[in-house]
């Protein structure tokens, strides 16, 4: 019977410890994408003659940017 509990505490933990690496995952994956990619992307976008699909994600960036 103490094994059982044992058994479905780790299955507990083990879950939650996934969740929380899920969580972290998603907010470094976030960071990366923010402060790495859409600086290059962007102007390379403009540069290629892309600036209409470029100004969305200017001006979405710009009220991300403002309301954090």
């Amino acid at each position: 019977m103490l094994e059982a509990i044992c058994f479905i505490l780790f299955i507990m933990v083990f879950f939650k410890l996934l969740g929380v690496a899920f969580k972290v995952g998603w907010g470094i994956f976030k960071i990366v994408m923010f402060l790495i990619f859409f600086p290059i992307i962007v102007p390379v976008m403009i540069i290629a003659g892309l600036a209409a699909a470029a100004l969305p994600l200017i001006l979405i960036a710009g009220v991300v940017g403002f309301a954090t």
